[in-house]
């Protein structure tokens, strides 16, 4: 899916998608909202010291993994600035 035809999400809703407020699991990282519900990873909404529902991408300019590894992820959306 092309860029131009994801919607818009709010930080808002990202929020809400933390994996304890709702049970689906949401993160952005450099614009982009991921779907991460059905990743081992993210149990509970939390992966290591990273907490879902929010952007990522200044937290994981550090990270021991690149981009790549949001290929295993749909994106949902675009995050609203």
């Amino acid at each position: 899916m092309k860029d131009s035809n994801l919607p818009e999400i709010s930080k808002r809703k990202l929020s809400l998608n933390n994996g304890q407020d709702n049970e689906t699991i949401w993160i952005a990282y450099q614009g982009r909202v991921y779907d991460v519900t059905k990743s081992k990873l993210w149990r509970n909404g939390k992966h290591y010291e990273h907490w879902a529902g929010q952007d990522l991408t200044q937290e994981l300019k550090d990270a021991p993994h690149g981009i790549g590894v949001f290929d295993r992820f749909e994106c949902i959306g675009l995050l609203e600035i």
